[in-house]
């Protein structure tokens, strides 16, 4: 499960066993404040997740949920004037720990971004590429077991298992997207990053990815950014809203949408921005 600092003392109950088996977080942000330059960003935020579970990140356009997501992995490390203040423990680690070999930490971390972006190369090669570099997997018989799983769990073998040496460029935006899944799984991540996986793809392809979602979280967890409303609520375990770079409230969806703390929350959940 998550929480923050925000929630009240009554909320703090351990996760219930037969959702979260009573683990520890594997990921915890505490006291965070990040800025661009002179522009601060995100503002003491407080955010736990928990193995087995999805959380969706929610808010309007530029409240900060996308700077988090990039700063769990360290993808913000290049931009200019970058700077963050605060703690990000992964699996027990200070994630911004001189000594943490940075790329490793990233192969941890599966990312979908919110295009398909595969690579201009075969199906096979977008997936064997990283565990070949990582040697995950070495490169033959067992390479090709892995990604045939891959594709398989990310529910595109059947469509793509006689054009694993097409280009990915021509595949359908659903079946790239998926693609781009299995690529982020073939590293065997510890949990999934998910910038708004379905914003580009068609009704049909989302329904896919979103089933694929709930059969992954009881491996991987999983972080997603959504803008959709009844998305999060079909895959949410927790929901946390941001609103000009702060964590308003986070907790159980169905806490969210039905009994929300804040008046910015009921108003978004309303329409009345976003």
């Amino acid at each position: 499960m998550l929480e923050t600092a925000q929630d009240t003392d009554n909320d703090k109950a351990p996760p219930p066993e037969s959702d979260r088996r009573n683990a520890p977080p594997l990921l915890t942000v505490r006291n965070v404040d990040f800025w661009y330059g002179e522009k601060q960003a995100l503002f003491d935020v407080n955010l736990d997740v928990y193995p087995g579970e999805v959380v969706c990140l929610m808010g309007p356009s530029g409240c900060g949920k996308t700077t988090l997501l990039r700063l769990l992995n360290r993808m913000q490390d290049d931009v200019p004037g970058a700077r963050m203040t605060g703690e990000i423990v992964f699996d027990g680690q200070d994630i911004n720990d001189p000594k943490l070999d940075v790329v490793m930490l990233r192969r941890r971390f599966g990312w979908v971004a919110q295009k398909p972006n595969p690579f201009p190369k075969s199906v096979r090669e977008n997936i064997a590429y990283g565990p070949r570099i990582h040697s995950i997997v070495d490169e033959g018989p067992d390479m090709d077991l892995h990604v045939e799983d891959c594709l398989r769990r990310a529910q595109a073998w059947d469509e793509l298992k006689d054009r694993l040496g097409d280009n990915a460029i021509d595949l359908s935006g659903g079946q790239q997207q998926r693609l781009c899944i299995a690529r982020a799984l073939s590293i065997r991540p510890d949990m999934l990053l998910m910038d708004e996986p379905c914003a580009s793809i068609d009704p049909i392809a989302t329904t896919a990815i979103e089933e694929l979602i709930l059969e992954l979280k009881e491996h991987v967890p999983v972080v997603i950014i959504t803008h959709s409303m009844a998305q999060a609520r079909r895959l949410a375990d927790r929901v946390a809203f941001f609103h000009l770079g702060r964590l308003l409230e986070s907790g159980p969806a169905d806490r969210f949408f039905n009994h929300p703390k804040t008046l910015q929350t009921r108003r978004y959940l309303m329409g009345a921005f976003g």
